[in-house]
């Protein structure tokens, strides 16, 4: 990612060769831009934001693996995170919060809606929280003073 990529007007990031090697944008955060806007500060990047070992050159994907695993530790994270983990974690949060499963298909880039379902194997909080329609019918009860029907139907 280069400073050129960050649409602060937009509140949008650039994101260059993504998943699938695809162009796409992402949403920023007012929070993500302090930290990258602190980050360009101190480290005053020249040319990529992330440079890898050879300024240069953008970060490998092994070193964000690595930065990825380090996170994890410094969190105390015990289960196994990849950079794609973050992927899976952000698109399960949006769900649980109830957001457009339409949304949330444009946000990660999927050409078929199909792809972004699978997520909602993961939601499992939103299918906790779903309430079935026959739950939302109320009982027939007899008014009072109304003979039965005792007949069969």
């Amino acid at each position: 990612m280069n400073v050129s990529d960050i649409d602060s007007e937009r509140m949008m990031l650039r994101v260059e060769r993504g998943k699938g090697r695809k162009d796409c944008h992402a949403m920023l955060s007012p929070v993500l831009l302090e930290l990258l806007r602190d980050w360009y500060r101190i480290g005053r990047p020249q040319g990529w934001l992330f440079p890898g070992l050879k300024p240069a050159s953008p970060m490998s994907t092994r070193q964000l693996t690595r930065a990825c695993h380090a996170a994890a530790d410094m969190a105390e994270i015990t289960k196994r995170i990849t950079p794609h983990t973050l992927r899976h974690s952000f698109a399960t949060h949006l769900l649980e919060q109830n957001i457009d499963i339409r949304v949330i298909q444009v946000l990660l880039g999927h050409a078929k809606l199909e792809t972004t379902a699978l997520y909602t194997r993961v939601a499992t909080n939103t299918i906790r929280e779903v309430m079935s329609p026959l739950d939302r019918l109320t009982p027939l009860t007899p008014k009072k003073n109304e003979p039965r029907d005792t007949s069969p139907a």
